[in-house]
């Protein structure tokens, strides 16, 4: 289908394209065992273009509290609605024993907003922490959460309660953006206190994600990698936007591969210990969590013995803006 004469054609740097042969077996093998557990995962729910590469590795983003989101913001395809404060017990234990047989070494463990649940969901989180650990006990775990309401000490409860072993908030996308591209009960100053309270309650490592494509420029990109920095985040990933059905936000341009590359650079010259910067990068994605599980190890392993002296977890000279 051609697309409209005022809508960018989606470039050859963004086509997807289909697995075979073993990686097609290991796809299949890995949706039918959370479709079999009535499990849900974000690479279906948000159509994500990296689904067949991931699965067919053996990877993905698990979603939890329910597949009803009670935002409804303009990017995602994730159902929207009210839950009626529904929360299924069995989840903890069902998510952690699907990854058990999965036998991964990093998950990262995502969610719907839960505005209709009094703590958003953060004891419910924090079950399935516990379960995974008691399941999976060398199992690496990144939560990808939602901004609670602007609830602070439900942020806490995840971090101090839960311990994951990476705590990421998405703002999605530049300041200017946020109101008419996220759910209007968002916003930039809440992600960045969420993204401020989550470190200060002891998380080692944090992490966002920006989206491209929406309209923004190319100084208002350099301007929220700075707001992010200044609120001591880790770990970014920038990816291009996608449109996942015709009801949602269009995509205004397609972001070339250097243009990636050069905003990569930039970040990293700001201070971010690690950036995935790409056309199909996702908040979830291989490369970064491969880095992280590095990090994590290294920092366990100079727990013991003491770490080299004048350098971070990272291996930046400057002293490291992560709590340890």
């Amino acid at each position: 289908m051609t697309p409209p004469p005022d809508r960018p054609r989606k470039p050859e740097w963004l086509r997807v394209r289909l697995p075979g042969g073993e990686a097609q077996a290991r796809f299949a093998e890995v949706r039918e065992r959370f479709h079999a557990r009535d499990l849900h995962t974000v690479c279906e729910e948000a159509r994500c273009p990296n689904i067949f590469e991931c699965w067919g590795q053996g990877t993905a983003t698990i979603m939890i509290l329910g597949e009803t989101c009670t935002r409804g913001c303009k990017f995602c395809s994730v159902k929207s609605g009210n839950p009626g404060g529904y929360v299924d017990p069995r989840e903890p234990e069902k998510t952690a024993l699907s990854l058990k047989e999965m036998g991964l070494g990093y998950v990262v463990m995502t969610m719907v907003d839960r505005d209709d649940l009094l703590d958003g969901g953060a004891r419910h989180i924090v079950r399935t922490i516990e379960r995974i650990r008691h399941h999976c006990p060398d199992l690496r775990v990144e939560t990808l959460l939602g901004d609670f309401q602007g609830v602070r000490r439900d942020v806490e409860t995840v971090v101090r309660e839960g311990a994951p072993d990476v705590y990421a908030h998405n703002v999605e996308v530049v300041p200017r953006l946020q109101k008419t591209i996220r759910d209007p009960r968002c916003s930039w100053e809440r992600s960045i206190d969420v993204l401020k309270w989550a470190k200060a309650a002891g998380s080692p490592v944090t992490k966002s994600s920006l989206m491209l494509g929406l309209g923004e420029t190319r100084d208002e990109v350099l301007d929220a990698m700075c707001g992010l920095r200044a609120a001591d985040v880790d770990v970014l990933t920038i990816g291009q936007y996608l449109q996942p059905n015709a009801r949602l936000a269009p995509v205004v341009r397609y972001v070339p591969p250097d243009e990636f590359a050069e905003l990569k650079e930039r970040a990293l010259e700001l201070g971010f210990a690690f950036v995935a910067s790409g056309p199909l990068v996702r908040s979830s994605y291989r490369a970064a969590e491969a880095f992280l599980s590095g990090v994590l190890d290294a920092r366990d392993g100079e727990r013991s013995t003491g770490g080299p002296a004048g350098v971070d977890r990272y291996g930046r000279k400057e002293p490291a803006s992560v709590v340890s």
